[in-house]
């Protein structure tokens, strides 16, 4: 009877563990099957993509920036050079400048806004840099700026080498616009304010020979008075490129190919003319 009975509970046992064998087998091959399901990486949707798919291009854009970015306060639209490179580039992509969005950004604003897919691209007077590229892809330079002053227009001042001892020039508090100046004419006096506005009033009011910052943001001056001039020679080099997320290769490629076919073209020519009031120079 004894015999009969362990008998019974070895068979019982042996199944029971053929059972769980077989239930820890498709287990773990499920397990297997979930996991290599979960670290395969999803397809990304290039930039490129969803601009078309949306059917609008997204650019961050300057707001304030006489010439190249500045909101008409009768129209309520923002007008300037690269609003009109924007536009093409939307031109290129949808076949339709007007199916753009502009945003406005600022110089502190507008990687992070790149960055977290706010925007598709930055078209905002951004000087290409070394320490810029750890943070975003640039195009080729499609608008070469630089360092410049602004004077009278009977001024003898025309150089760089006219900012000698006795010469006052007036600039922005802690900008690299005064490092700059310090460095090329060491002999001047330097007077600082705090933003551009409140120096080129400075400049009417006679306190100094000339305002020295980037020529893009001189040129905005000399067009709201036509007693000054922008002096031609630029003492620093300020190259602008498109910006666009890291890696963002395929749309980077679209804008460079936009850029040759915008000079190639002779468009390019003539929106420089249009919004700096002369040719480019060569």
């Amino acid at each position: 009877m004894w015999k009969k009975i362990i008998g019974i509970g070895l068979a019982t046992m042996l199944s029971a563990i053929a059972l769980v064998g077989c239930s820890s087998s498709e287990t773990s091959t499920g397990s297997k099957e979930n996991d290599s399901k979960t670290t395969e990486a999803p397809a990304t949707e290039s930039t490129l993509d969803k601009i078309k798919e949306r059917g609008k291009l997204i650019v961050g854009v300057k707001y304030d920036l006489n010439l190249f970015g500045l909101k008409n306060p009768q129209t309520g639209e923002v007008e300037g050079f690269d609003i009109d490179i924007a536009k093409g580039l939307a031109k290129k992509i949808l076949g339709d400048e007007n199916k753009i969005e502009l945003k406005e950004v600022t110089s502190k604003t507008r990687i992070p806004m790149l960055n977290n897919g706010e925007i598709d691209a930055i078209i905002a007077t951004m000087t290409i840099t070394e320490e810029r590229k750890k943070e975003v892809d640039f195009s080729d330079v499609y608008f070469m700026a630089g360092q410049s002053l602004l004077v009278k227009k009977d001024s003898k001042i025309n150089s760089i080498k006219d900012i000698k001892k006795g010469v006052t020039v007036l600039t922005a508090k802690g900008s690299t616009s005064a490092q700059n100046i310090r460095e090329k004419a060491p002999e001047a006096t330097v007077l600082e304010f705090e933003n551009y506005a409140e120096a080129f009033t400075a400049l009417k009011a006679g306190q100094g020979d000339a305002l020295t910052t980037d020529n893009a943001l001189l040129y905005g001056m000399a067009k709201q008075d036509p007693n000054y001039r922008v002096v031609d020679e630029t003492f620093t080099e300020e190259p602008y490129g498109i910006a666009v997320r890291k890696g963002d290769q395929e749309l980077l490629n679209v804008i460079n190919e936009y850029l040759k076919e915008l000079k190639a073209s002779g468009e390019y020519d003539k929106i420089y003319e249009k919004w700096i009031g002369e040719k480019p120079k060569q």
